[in-house]
Parts: C-alpha cells; sequence; structure tokens
C-alpha cells in the first residue's frame, strides 16, 4: 500500500495542508500519570476476564442442573 496523493484532488489537499500548524504533543505535560492510566487499564481488564470465566462457569452449571432436571417422555413412535 503505497503512501502519498495519489491524484489530482489529493495532490492538492496535500499542498493546501502542508504548511497548517499543529499542536505538539510531546511538549505538553499529561493531566493523568500513565502508571496510573496503565494500572486502571489493567484493573479493568482484570475484571472483565474474571466476570467471563464466571459468566462461562454459571452456564455450565445451569446447563448441567438443567440437563439433570430434565424429564423425558416416551414419544408416540418408542417402544
Amino acid at each position: 500500500m503505497a503512501v502519498g496523493a495519489r491524484d489530482y484532488i489529493d495532490k492538492l489537499l496535500v499542498k493546501k495542508y502542508a504548511d497548517e500548524k499543529v499542536d505538539n504533543h510531546d511538549s505538553l505535560e499529561s493531566m493523568v500519570d500513565p502508571q496510573k492510566m496503565l494500572e486502571a487499564m489493567n484493573d479493568v481488564a482484570m475484571i472483565q476476564r474474571n466476570m467471563f470465566v464466571l459468566s462461562r462457569k454459571l452456564c455450565s452449571t445451569c446447563y448441567a442442573i438443567n440437563a439433570k432436571a430434565a424429564r423425558y417422555k416416551k414419544g408416540i413412535n418408542s417402544n
């Protein structure tokens, strides 16, 4: 996949925005400590993983209970 302007409109857009100034994010100080943010993201991921594991266990347990409690009737064509 090539990078750059391919057609006339793209070339005009590149020419128009080539000299535009944007915020330099390297010089800005973050209001949130990156380490605390990573810890919070890790906590959320761990909680979601645990909830998924509990959900699977609950589903499996309910399936087993329903299968054990099932009562089957003999059909018309059954012997």
